[in-house]
């Protein structure tokens, strides 16, 4: 602790020699909470560091203002030596002083504007025009209290952190010592083909190895827990990539940059919410930092970071990226080339035969769809043919009010599924970014289990063999031995060889509560078992990933025949070669060829 705030006061004072204001005063505070004893007497608490420890606890049990308030008003009456703040204010005024606060920006209630910048002096949204304060029978109250708040956690000083010390100064420059020397090898994204051609479109930028390549995350969830209240909060957070793949990923060293308000989820306007950080990111890229580095006998240098990609489920990709993930084009890679039909109550996506060679005799087999195959794969689109999209899409109000942003717009046939162009298109370097919205493999094989198993354990909840599966079969005129019959006043559906039997549905969910793991593999699956052993209920992201990379392979062989299972195993082999740490550019080459088999086999 001591060298970080030896490094924060020593660049201040470089300012003051060049004639910048001086802020030293403000670290008074924190060096004589430093330098003091806890208590008369005890040296290996500092008042700081205790009270750091004491909010940390805070945090890790969740204790509210009050109790915390109260906790210290219990230690000074019993130690009434104790060298401690007053309150929670105080201790949260000495934190922000240490760089671990955070702006709160108030929003329109309708999610149009930002009141910021511009706008921070405003009492009414500049869009929708509604006010900016909660109001009492239609009169605003004694205290102003906005209807929402989001929270901004400027990256630059956290950033300047990671150098202040040795140890995370050294840190930051394995992407260029610790990289893997065979090109085949894939172990961290600087192995990747786009962070290469990133380095090749920026040369400057790459040839100091400290300046910063960050990803960006960003997902909602219910703060409330189980409870039945519906609100989705929505935190964005950052990950340093300059930092070794066992590191990068730890929780200390994710950086929380925007804290979302719910009730409702961003959707669209996510744009005005990332406003702020985007503002950042330009600033860092331009102009950069002045930061103090450890690693380098505290030399100087002026640190520059750049956003890489963002990582997100798919309804939050198209958040982000501005391409709607649903209708007849819901694929952003396929984009006006997406092979997809109506079918009923929902939009089907086939045509995977059209990625395997010409002459696989699957191109001339009715099962698929009743036709044969005669189109090529789609193009491949350029960065160019991208921006030409973006000049035929009209620029929406944002905001959900019902005569503005809320205005439901019916998109032009040349619009495609474009509903605006991303505020991640402001950055410099954003438009050559080969690789820019990746898809978050947890969440993929969570869906994919989740659907695998409804439809072999026939739940259903959650089986894709459904009743309307079936009449589309019989649109189609394929697959005659799966239609729906009538017998006498019942429509009765044909057993497949896809789905267990009863007594196989029982025998797989005693294999799943029979299996035991060493600590902290997985979860106790048994719980997810119901009663009558015919369901798996409440699975989690990680109790999938478990299922599909270890025990459905095992668990059905004897249960289903030998081309479904064979189609199984294959597809979770190809999760577990996706998901490993080490991943051979060779392997996945061929994996990308044997998943085209596999969804044609699926379809």
């Amino acid at each position: 602790m001591f060298d970080v705030l030896d490094d924060i006061i020593s660049e201040d004072a470089d300012e003051d020699a060049v004639g910048g204001p001086s802020s030293n005063d403000q670290y008074d505070d924190l060096f004589a909470a430093l330098r003091s004893e806890l208590y008369p007497g005890v040296s290996s608490f500092s008042s700081l560091n205790f009270l750091f420890k004491l909010m940390h606890l805070k945090v890790l049990n969740k204790w509210t203002n009050k109790s915390f308030n109260e906790l210290l008003k219990l230690l000074k009456l019993a130690f009434p030596k104790i060298d401690l703040v007053e309150s929670h204010y105080e201790a949260k005024k000495l934190m922000t002083k240490m760089g671990l606060g955070y702006s709160s920006i108030h929003v329109c209630k309708n999610d149009c504007a930002l009141f910021w910048k511009e706008n921070s002096l405003k009492d009414t949204c500049p869009v929708c025009s509604e006010s900016r304060w909660k109001l009492q029978s239609g009169k605003r109250s004694g205290k102003n209290v906005p209807h929402k708040v989001l929270r901004y956690f400027p990256v630059g000083p956290r950033l300047k952190r990671l150098f202040a010390t040795l140890k995370t100064a050294k840190l930051m420059r394995w992407h260029s010592t610790g990289k893997s020397k065979d090109n085949d090898v894939m172990r961290h994204p600087v192995d990747g083909k786009s962070w290469q051609e990133f380095d090749k479109r920026h040369p400057q930028f790459a040839g100091d190895v400290r300046n910063v390549r960050l990803d960006l995350a960003a997902d909602g969830f219910n703060p409330f827990g189980n409870m039945s209240l519906s609100y989705s909060m929505w935190p964005v957070v950052l990950t340093t990539y300059n930092l070794p793949p066992w590191i990068c990923m730890k929780a200390e060293y994710l950086m929380l940059s925007l804290l979302i308000p719910g009730p409702q989820s961003p959707g669209k306007d996510m744009d005005v919410f990332l406003r702020p950080l985007i503002d950042e990111l330009k600033e860092l890229w331009v102009h950069g930092l002045d930061t103090r580095d450890a690693a380098s006998e505290n030399s100087v240098f002026r640190m520059r970071a750049a956003l890489l990609w963002t990582i997100n489920d798919f309804p939050a990709r198209s958040s982000l990226s501005g391409w709607s993930g649903q209708g007849y084009r819901a694929c952003p890679t396929c984009n006006e080339d997406t092979p997809s039909m109506r079918v009923i109550e929902k939009t089907a996506f086939f045509g995977h035969r059209r990625f395997l060679p010409t002459n696989h005799h699957w191109w001339s087999n009715l099962q698929f769809d009743g036709r044969t195959e005669r189109k090529c794969p789609p193009r491949r689109f350029s960065t160019t043919d991208i921006l030409e999209q973006f000049r035929r899409v009209k620029t929406g109000i944002p905001g959900k009010h019902h005569n503005y942003g809320g205005v439901k717009r019916k998109r032009g046939d040349d619009e495609l599924n474009w509903r605006k162009k991303s505020i991640f298109y402001e950055l410099p370097y954003w438009a050559t970014i080969e690789l820019k919205h990746n898809l978050d493999v947890m969440h993929i094989e969570k869906n994919v289990c989740d659907s695998l198993l409804g439809t072999l354990l026939a739940d259903p909840y959650k089986s894709k063999d459904t009743d309307n599966a079936r009449r589309d079969l019989a649109k189609l005129g394929i697959r005659h031995e799966l239609h729906l019959f009538e017998d006498g006043n019942k429509l009765m559906k044909p057993a497949t060889d896809y789905t267990f039997s009863e007594a196989n549905r029982r025998k797989f969910c005693r294999f799943i509560r029979s299996v035991k793991f060493p600590d902290g593999f997985a979860s106790n699956l048994s719980k997810n078992v119901t009663q009558n052993d015919s369901r798996l209920l409440g699975l989690k992201s990680h109790d999938c990933h478990v299922i599909m990379q270890r025990l459905l392979p095992v668990g059905c062989r004897s249960l289903v025949n030998k081309n479904i299972w064979s189609t199984i195993v294959e597809l979770c082999t190809f999760f577990k070669q996706l998901c490993a740490s080490t991943v051979n550019v060779s392997d996945m080459v061929e994996a990308q060829k044997q998943l085209v088999l596999i969804l044609c086999k699926l379809e």
